[in-house]
């Protein structure tokens, strides 16, 4: 396939094709789809081994068509031939073409730049190809190094049920068969689920017990969708083995279960026999099995999302801190980025409403902080990275975005823009609010927007190190043409973030630069819409590994918010001075 002809992909949550999202065109995806990925007869890239395969999927844009990053699998040692367990999920639209580029690389370090390993080959095709597809299944070759053939990948898609379950399994051998010449066996679990067309997913594997005929693997949790689709009848087929170094696993034998059966064990043992066919088949009536695997225990959970502690009465609590340095350029002048025109919304205000009218939904009273810094204040011209647009330092709210965004344009005809740019000022503000409301009744997010280098750089990696143990968020929105590398150094994507050699507990940061999603034939409606869709699509996950970790359930019933009782910091201090 021409790969000018392959077209667009709409992705699931954080990931891809945010930037070609059209409020007025888009629809409502028909379902969601998990990808499973297999290649088989790689090239070999390894001098006294086989490669170390990883997938890595691609999507494609609409308006720059730029191939994006969408994820990756595990890494597989010592093969040729990988079944990868990491899926893909995807947003399935039936409107539009999804474009997919699957490459695959040997990895040889830990490096995360794939520039530094081996290229493998490469596959294209459209969601639609796959889902459409007898089987939901493409096998396609792979290509992209000349004079090679580098094998094939197979791509199944299987459409994800609505299912929340997930369970805690945990499961120990007893007796399996003697593998290892000079030793007994390593064994390991590997799960399958059956497909509609009486095929296998690999779905789990377990780890390797060393040297044992009578392993007892750790517990692990698993969705149950990914065990079963939601069928709780559906088989599920396991396989042990012996592990060897050489990625060539000796095969103990398998067994067949099923979620419904498997859920019984919450109440009582359950034990398989392992059963090797070519030995029943040989040994006829003398073969009994190849040992045993025993459920100990079968614990089921409801998977929780964000909507269910909205719903509980969680609120979002909003606050947003702009940039009024002097890099940003005389605001009375046109080519000042905080420029007022009577036609239209600078960045900064642009940013501020496509953020803020998403996430003021989330907030009962919808009073939100609203601060600056980096600008000298009247009537003394003292310099401050933590005041209060309004002007009113004993009340920072503004009422509703709208008022923000009045308090935004006063405080350009009323403070001196100047610097230098600090971020940890304004991190620590929401971070002391945050710090008193830690029962999972108030998440807080920080939109800061701004347009330069930051210039306390270590003091910001120490506040957000110290955030990150807070029910908080941050989202930083770069505006103009700078570089952004140190904001970029902020996001915890690639790398978590670290002060001391001390690191973040969770990634809370997303950073993107605004024009990256501005509309080049300037519709400013689309180009919030974008920005929106992109910087808040991390929120649910990071809120939810915040409540996760610290066992916090959503309410019963939303809880009655009085705002005499809300206490903002800024009401009890004077604002810091340099």
């Amino acid at each position: 396939m021409d790969e000018q002809e392959i077209s667009t992909m709409s992705s699931f949550m954080n990931m891809a094709c945010i930037g070609d999202f059209d409020p007025f065109t888009a629809a409502i995806p028909a379902t969601r789809v998990e990808l499973t990925v297999s290649c088989r007869n790689l090239l070999d890239r390894d001098t006294f081994s086989k490669s170390d395969p990883i997938c890595v999927l691609y999507t494609q844009g609409i308006a720059n068509r730029e191939w994006r990053e969408f994820s990756r699998t595990e890494m597989i040692n010592n093969t040729l031939n990988p079944d990868f367990v990491r899926k893909f999920i995807l947003d399935y639209f039936f409107e539009e073409r999804q474009n997919l580029r699957f490459d695959l690389y040997d990895l040889d370090s830990k490096s995360d730049n794939l520039s530094k390993h081996d290229f493998l080959g490469q596959a294209f095709c459209t969601l639609g190809e796959v889902v459409g597809s007898m089987g939901s299944c493409v096998e396609k070759p792979l290509i992209g190094i000349p004079g090679k053939k580098c094998g094939t990948i197979k791509v199944r898609a299987e459409e994800l049920s609505n299912c929340r379950e997930s369970v805690m399994l945990q499961f120990c051998g007893n007796k399996l068969d003697k593998k290892d010449f000079f030793g007994k066996s390593d064994p390991f679990l590997v799960f399958y689920r059956s497909n509609e067309d009486g095929s296998f997913t690999i779905c789990h594997k377990t780890e390797v017990v060393k040297n044992t005929l009578d392993p007892v693997w750790q517990a692990f949790k698993i969705p149950v969708k990914a065990l079963c689709n939601g069928d709780y009848d559906r088989s599920i087929k396991v396989e042990v083995y012996d592990w060897d170094r050489d990625g060539g696993h000796d095969f103990i034998g398998e067994f067949n279960t099923s979620y419904r059966e498997m859920s019984r064990g919450q109440s009582q043992f359950h034990s398989y026999e392992v059963v090797n066919p070519k030995k029943k088949g040989k040994k006829k009536k003398k073969y009994l099995n190849s040992g045993t695997v025993t459920l100990l225990s079968c614990l089921v959970d409801m998977e929780l999302t964000f909507l269910d502690y909205i719903k509980g009465g969680t609120q979002i609590s909003f606050t947003v801190a702009i940039d009024f340095t002097a890099s940003n350029g005389n605001p009375s002048q046109p080519t000042s980025l905080h420029y007022m025109s009577p036609y239209q919304l600078n960045a900064y205000a642009m940013a501020l409403r496509a953020v803020g009218e998403i996430i003021q939904d989330y907030d009962s009273d919808k009073m939100f902080p609203a601060l600056g810094f980096g600008a000298k204040l009247p009537p003394d011209g003292r310099v401050s990275h933590e005041f209060a647009l309004n002007g009113n330092p004993q009340n920072p709210y503004c009422s509703g975005i709208e008022g923000v965004m009045e308090a935004y344009y006063q405080s350009l005809k009323s403070v001196r823009l100047y610097g230098p740019t600090h971020f940890s000022p304004v991190i620590n503000h929401v971070a002391r609010y945050a710090q008193s409301v830690k029962d999972g009744s108030q998440y807080f997010i920080l939109l800061i927007i701004s347009d330069g280098v930051i210039t306390d750089m270590a003091q910001t990696k120490e506040s957000i190190v110290n955030a990150a143990t807070l029910p908080m968020s941050i989202i930083i929105v770069g505006v103009g043409p700078a570089e952004f590398n140190e904001m970029i150094e902020l996001d915890g994507d690639e790398e978590r973030i670290s002060s001391q050699g001390r690191f973040a507990e969770r990634d809370i940061v997303q950073f993107v630069p605004f024009r990256d999603y501005i509309d080049r034939r300037g519709n400013h409606i689309l180009s919030m819409a974008r920005l929106a869709k992109e910087v808040l699509a991390e929120i649910p996950d990071q809120f939810l590994s915040y409540m996760r970790t610290r066992c916090i359930k959503p309410g019963l019933c939303p809880p009655v918010y009085n705002p005499d009782l809300a206490v903002h910091p800024l009401l009890t201090r004077r604002v810091s001075r340099i």
